[in-house]
């Protein structure tokens, strides 16, 4: 355990979260270094909740070390447990042992980004009786009370809206009181599939070589973690504020103009596209959302970017990341919430990538890789597939929350949970997002490298994802008929005779009782 500076009695214990890595961290406001301290706590349960892939245990170890290094150079004093250092495994066992040692009369803390965290701080400090004060996390440019005020009496949450209040609060691409452009939303302009000739020249994103803490940590890593997920052997990733705001420049002079045509395009050794890549760097809080949207916005208006890929990348900042992290405080439920009651178990394969399924192969292939796999990808492929597969929703939310380097549970879980897998019912999404092979065909190359073919439902030939798409439709019929986004599907499986049906049902079932075979 690393003590640097700390005062002989503590009033004020100022405990930092390993994704709230900011000096502006509310947590430290009015800090006073003769009788106050920095907290910060490594613990081996917050890599094992979850089988954690070993880059996504490293970023946060690493990025929690070089913060520590950044208080130590701010002149405040840490007390800094390294992940060896003590016998409790858990993050809150720890911090109530600590709070039996330290004694400090107060515990100041960020708003945690997930349920079990907070109620185990709050746990600690009730079993210690310290006095604990959480303050809003101003990293955001909507607090989790601001949506909830805005939710309040609406029949339904759309982003969409939620969007337009934000650009409109925040000033962002807008011309008077109307949007820049005319139009709020360019999203049926960034939907292109790459050319058949491939991507062509992409530039590569900005990447960091591992320094000497960083080193270490992957060290670690590979000792301690030896079992788990993935390869710490690509790990480029920003682990301190002067990196992430090196990657948001580079993103923006290099990337952003290309960003928008094809962010929903997917091909195979392409694992990142165009994209920015700085959800890392957002969600270990390094970087701000609005530094992230001025940047972007200064681009469209001084060097004339595309407004529609402009507006595409800020619609994914100031819309759906903040939207995302507003109803994850509104929902406690949705770790457990399971609309289709589906039960079966996540194919072995979601952990190898050793499947048939050419994409499945590529996206999870590249995820245990890099740790990394855009939107589309974890939306339209491992997403998709695990909700036409009836794979029970707290496993599929396991397993992103365990693979993604980017992956916290105030953004991992609502994305999963209610987005990907349609498991409260569409309390804040308006349908299922479903499609047959025939869209990742559309999207990618990867079905001219698969057994199986996208535009078959039955036969051995046939896309599991094909047949299983339409074995959801026939289920599913009478809810998709009723709403108006998704009654074209139901009237294409209405238009199959029974024959035809039963046939779907068949082979559907032959898969769903063989997933692991794939």
């Amino acid at each position: 355990m690393i003590q640097k500076n700390r005062p002989e009695r503590i009033r004020k214990l100022c405990l930092v979260l390993g994704d709230q890595l900011w000096l502006q961290n509310p947590a430290l406001s009015n800090l006073d270094p003769t009788q106050d301290c920095v907290l910060m706590i490594e613990a081996p349960g917050e890599a094992t909740a979850v089988w954690s892939h070993k880059q996504r245990i490293a970023v946060f170890l690493s990025a929690m070390r070089h913060f520590c290094n950044e208080l130590h150079a701010a002149g405040l004093p840490v007390v800094y447990v390294r992940l060896d250092d003590r016998p409790e495994a858990s993050f809150a066992e720890r911090l109530q042992a600590l709070l039996a040692e330290l004694n400090p009369s107060q515990l100041h803390v960020c708003e945690p980004g997930e349920w079990a965290m907070r109620r185990g701080i709050e746990a600690a400090c009730l079993a210690q009786n310290v006095v604990l004060q959480i303050h809003r996390d101003t990293h955001f440019m909507c607090s989790a009370d601001e949506f909830a005020a805005w939710a309040e009496g609406r029949k339904e949450l759309r982003m969409e809206f939620f969007y337009r209040e934000m650009r409109r609060k925040h000033g962002v691409l807008m011309d008077g009181k109307n949007p820049q452009g005319g139009q709020w939303n360019f999203d049926a302009d960034n939907r292109r599939a790459y050319p058949k000739t491939g991507p062509g020249n992409i530039t590569p994103p900005q990447r960091f070589s591992p320094d000497r803490i960083t080193t270490e940590v992957l060290a670690l890593v590979e000792h301690r973690f030896a079992s788990h997920p993935g390869s710490t052997a690509s790990f480029a990733w920003p682990v301190t504020r002067e990196q992430g705001l090196t990657a948001l420049q580079s993103f923006i002079n290099t990337r952003l103009a290309n960003f928008g045509d094809t962010q929903d395009a997917m091909w195979t050794n392409t694992p990142f596209g165009w994209h920015s890549l700085l959800s890392v760097a957002l969600n270990l809080h390094l970087i701000t959302p609005l530094e992230v949207v001025q940047a972007a916005e200064r681009a469209y208006r001084e060097r004339g970017l595309s407004l529609a890929a402009v507006e595409g990348f800020i619609r994914q900042v100031i819309g759906w990341r903040e939207f995302i992290r507003g109803v994850y405080w509104l929902y406690p439920s949705l770790k457990t919430d399971n609309h289709y009651n589906h039960q079966r178990a996540l194919p072995a394969w979601y952990w190898s990538g050793k499947t048939h399924m050419a994409c499945m192969r590529d996206c999870v292939g590249q995820t245990l890789e890099h740790g990394y796999a855009h939107h589309i990808q974890r939306l339209m492929v491992t997403g998709q597939f695990a909700l036409l597969a009836e794979i029970a929703p707290a496993q599929v939310a396991d397993w992103y929350l365990a693979v993604y380097v980017d992956a916290v549970e105030w953004v991992e879980l609502p994305n999963v949970a209610g987005m990907t897998l349609y498991a409260n019912g569409g309390k804040f999404t308006s349908k299922p997002y479903i499609a047959s092979g025939a869209y990742i065909k559309r999207q990618s190359n990867y079905c001219g490298q698969c057994k199986y073919n996208p535009e078959q439902r039955g036969g051995e030939s046939a896309c599991p994802v094909t047949t299983l798409y339409w074995n959801f439709l026939d289920k599913h019929q009478a809810t998709l008929a009723a709403n108006p986004r998704t009654s074209l599907m139901a009237n294409s499986i209405r238009r199959l005779s029974e024959d035809e049906r039963a046939a779907i049902r068949a082979h559907a079932d032959k898969l769903l009782n063989g997933l692991d075979k794939l």
